[in-house]
């Protein structure tokens, strides 16, 4: 079965867009005027296999956010699973979401659980997202599942588009610094270093000026080439678990970096642990399960222990109190929680202090950056420009 998109008129003129299986188009065409309907276009959809920067049609974090919120909702109006994935996929929703969509609906129909098609597209959805999952089916309260889901994906996905959004204006800055380098370096000095026929002769700066400039002519695509592949040798570099274990070791002991990383990672524990706690799960399985979702290596292996020894009996805020996750103050949260039982709520806490902890520092870092950048742009184009005119009023001293 394939998916298609058409664009249609129904007999009262009105246009109607939307998506349907079939075989082939033939069949698609046959199926629209069944229901009545004027094709005016109609293609197949297909879905870019690439995973790459400028691989197209890929399912975001957008895409999964919208396929568990609209699910959540639909699940709570009553509709069953299979019935809902339905709706969505014929929604004007990404072509590779839509097809994701189908082929969980497939297996659905073939008698496989949600759960297990789920786990089938490990590349999209997380295996904390399966589990829950997972829960919620033996538990019954999938509506309330995905909607604990669809929250946690849309405050990650708000503080994505915070944190992008702010770096668009320091962007711009460092892009215009660049061009103006490559603008200066190329054209400009040229122009001028033929007012100086003895290089000898000339200030050391101007020499030097003249003699980067030349380089830049002759050897700026060299300089490009070597950026371009040393980011693509980092990215591969990133890609390999021995390399990811150094930089999680080295990113907790860089400040700044390491508050950042340890406020993220709490977010993804804590946030974890609430919504596993509300589906009914135990403590120390949540703990278990929750692991999985901290990505800093280090952090990650100080987790598994303080779970190791939850599950040999010690108490739940001695163990996490050894985990460099929690400061004194959430560690005493935890421990009247756990007193009182009420574990749910605490985490629940320490996740929304966390986030606005995070959203503040993110939002200091991103305003100092911007004048950074314009300090160094204005202190390095600055002294070409001082250096050039340096230069040229030097040109009465220099012997021709």
């Amino acid at each position: 079965m394939a998916l298609f998109r058409y664009r249609a008129y129904d007999s009262a003129g009105a246009k109607l867009e939307g998506q349907l299986e079939a075989v082939n188009k033939t069949e698609a065409l046959a199926a629209l005027k069944k229901q009545g309907l004027l094709t005016s276009d109609i293609s197949e959809v297909k879905a870019s296999a690439g995973t790459g920067l400028f691989a197209q049609n890929k399912v975001a974090m957008k895409d999964i956010e919208f396929f568990t919120a609209e699910l959540a909702l639909l699940l709570t109006s009553g509709v069953r699973v299979d019935k809902g994935l339905d709706i969505i996929a014929k929604t004007k929703a990404n072509p590779a979401l839509a097809m994701l969509i189908t082929d969980i609906s497939h297996q659905l129909k073939k008698g496989a659980s949600l759960t297990d098609a789920l786990k089938s597209h490990p590349k999209v959805f997380e295996p904390l997202y399966c589990n829950l999952v997972q829960i919620g089916e033996a538990a019954g309260n999938l509506p309330e599942v995905f909607t604990e889901l669809a929250k946690d994906l849309k405050f990650k996905q708000e503080l994505q588009r915070k944190i992008v959004s702010s770096m668009v204006y320091p962007a711009v800055i460092l892009f215009v610094c660049v061009a103006s380098i490559f603008f200066i370096f190329n054209f400009i000095i040229p122009q001028m270093s033929s007012m100086f026929t003895d290089l000898d002769a000339v200030p050391w700066y101007t020499r030097a000026m003249i003699l980067t400039s030349n380089w830049m002519v002759q050897y700026q695509w060299l300089l490009i080439a070597a950026v371009a592949i040393a980011i693509g040798f980092t990215t591969y570099s990133f890609r390999r678990p021995e390399v990811k274990r150094k930089w999680s070791e080295l990113a907790l002991r860089i400040p700044g970096v390491k508050t950042m990383v340890s406020l993220a990672e709490r977010i993804r524990f804590c946030s974890s642990v609430a919504m596993m706690i509300k589906s009914g799960v135990n403590v120390d399985n949540a703990l278990s399960m929750a692991v999985g979702n901290v990505k800093n290596h280090v952090l990650q292996r100080e987790v598994e222990i303080a779970n190791r020894k939850v599950k040999q009996g010690d108490g739940l805020t001695n163990s996490l109190s050894q985990v460099s996750l929690f400061p004194d103050f959430y560690v005493s949260l935890m421990e009247i929680g756990e007193q009182s039982g009420n574990l749910e709520r605490v985490f629940d806490e320490i996740t929304e202090r966390s986030r606005d902890e995070f959203e503040s520092l993110t939002q200091r870092m991103t305003t100092l950056i911007e004048p950074l950048l314009i300090l160094f742009m204005a202190t390095f184009i600055g002294g070409v420009v001082v250096t050039m005119l340096l230069s040229m009023v030097s040109v009465n001293d220099v012997a021709f």
